[in-house]
């Protein structure tokens, strides 16, 4: 059922629910590999058609959603030529894949009815706005999508630090990090069939496992500011509306 077949009796259900529980503020990181789908790089009309609908989805519930988005599936295809360069120039030309893939996820949210704003860390004024913190939380509250493009707009950083910095920045109640696995594992599961999958782990747990939840600077930024994590499957069906539900999806990192 999409957003505009609900009767009016269900969207007051779920408002019911967001007003008893939900989070009322979250910051969603998804990966850039994320919006590949199957294919080797760029983007999968057909994934990002999904993962806008559940974007919609969430917005319609009256959430405040901000989404980090990495570049991975377009720098892959160029990475090739990156070997050897200098890492500096690597990274900057790696923020440049997040504003366009920033903008493709602002289009496609806009085909679905959502309005979105993009605010990029790197100065790309006639392309997108430069990121203003209280222009990104009156957007925020009058119920616009923000995307967070360009990363932290500083080399040696990822965009997991950028969504750890834009998330606590913006007093978001939870990190949502929308992997392709469906959350933290005592290993990798693809290598290892006997790796168990965590429900909860506390932050210090996580270290002492040396559990690759986040980089270090990002997963140290959270903890810090005492800002959750929630690592769940992007590909899984209802799972980005069950996390901002506050429902038992993935694996909860906190203090």
């Amino acid at each position: 059922m999409t957003i505009v077949e609900k009767t009016e009796q269900e969207n007051l259900a779920e408002d019911a629910i967001v007003r008893q529980g939900a989070f009322r503020r979250v910051l969603l990181k998804l990966s850039g590999e994320a919006l590949m789908g199957d294919d080797a790089y760029g983007i999968n009309p057909a994934t990002i058609e999904r993962m806008v609908a559940e974007v919609a989805a969430i917005s319609a519930m009256g959430i405040e959603l901000a989404v980090v988005i990495g570049g991975g599936n377009i720098f892959r295809g160029v990475a090739g030529g990156a070997s050897g360069m200098d890492r500096a120039t690597a990274d900057y030309m790696g923020m440049l894949a997040t504003v366009m893939n920033s903008l493709a996820l602002q289009d496609a949210l806009r085909q679905a009815g959502v309005v979105a704003r993009v605010q990029s860390a790197l100065k790309i004024e006639q392309v997108v706005e430069p990121y203003i913190r209280p222009k990104a939380l009156r957007y925020l509250e009058e119920g616009k999508v923000v995307i967070f493009a360009a990363g932290t707009g500083n080399p040696f950083f990822t965009t997991d630090t950028a969504a750890a910095l834009r998330g606590a920045e913006i007093g978001a109640q939870i990190v949502l990090k929308a992997t392709k696995v469906d959350g933290v594992y005592s290993a990798d599961p693809n290598k290892d069939p006997t790796a168990t999958r965590f429900g909860r782990i506390t932050f210090d747990e996580a270290l002492r496992l040396n559990l690759k939840v986040m980089d270090a600077t990002a997963f140290a930024l959270c903890r810090d500011q005492g800002l959750p994590i929630n690592v769940f499957s992007i590909l899984k069906e209802g799972a980005l509306r069950r996390v901002c539900l506050g429902e038992d999806e993935g694996t909860l990192v906190h203090l």
